[in-house]
């Protein structure tokens, strides 16, 4: 089974620095919640979010959003050959059960994933289909232990698709970037043992998922 990363990922609730700016609260007081209780996200908190760390890596849930239904509605995953994790871009870590359906409407996954931020795991009869702890890039690598760990950048190796499939055995760890804009921070890069790169552009992290996990999945069931 491999693994796939979405490393850094945009994906946090308001941090406590930034819970008390007026576009924060009254984004807050529309959706009936504290405004530490929401994500952080650019579309409403654009003026909160001026100069803060890491600003270009942060406020963008919807991009994540966008790389989860491309990782969770394919075959590979539905057929339980690749395990999905969201490392988040303040070290935390949300873990995928089986056959996990998340919703596709971003309102609906906003909900899903503030009630996860609230009571750390969503479960069923069947079991856990989320759970989220506080967990560094590196320590999910040592959790994992996969052989090898394939990452995505522009300061990679160029190469392709195809190429890079031929590299991808049954253990190995996928990693691409859940933000916007940027590379990944040094603790993240050192950790990838093959950093490759597509284009002189960067893709989105979705189009760089969709479009690797189904190169993967040609080698599997075609």
């Amino acid at each position: 089974m491999i693994s796939l990363i979405l490393a850094e990922s945009s994906l946090e609730l308001v941090p406590s620095e930034l819970i008390n700016h007026p576009s924060v609260i009254s984004h807050a007081n529309k959706l009936g919640k504290k405004p530490s209780e929401i994500l952080l996200d650019n579309s409403w908190h654009f003026a909160a979010m001026k100069g803060i760390e890491n600003e270009l890596k942060r406020g963008r849930p919807d991009l994540v959003h966008f790389s989860i239904l491309e990782a969770t509605t394919i075959p590979l995953y539905l057929t339980n050959k690749m395990k999905l994790y969201v490392h988040t871009v303040d070290d935390k870590v949300i873990s995928f059960g089986k056959n996990v359906h998340l919703p596709k409407s971003y309102h609906r996954f906003e909900g899903v994933i503030e009630k996860l931020y609230k009571e750390k795991k969503i479960t069923t009869n069947e079991g856990v289909l989320l759970e989220i702890k506080d967990q560094t890039f590196s320590e999910l690598l040592d959790e994992i232990k996969p052989s090898k760990v394939i990452g995505f950048s522009t300061k990679g190796k160029r190469s392709t698709y195809e190429k890079i499939v031929e590299e991808v055995v049954d253990d190995t760890c996928i990693v691409i970037g859940g933000f916007q804009k940027g590379h990944f921070s040094e603790s993240v890069e050192n950790k990838i043992t093959d950093l490759y790169s597509l284009d002189d552009k960067a893709f989105e992290g979705h189009v760089v998922v969709a479009r690797m996990l189904y190169e993967y999945e040609k080698t599997i069931f075609m």
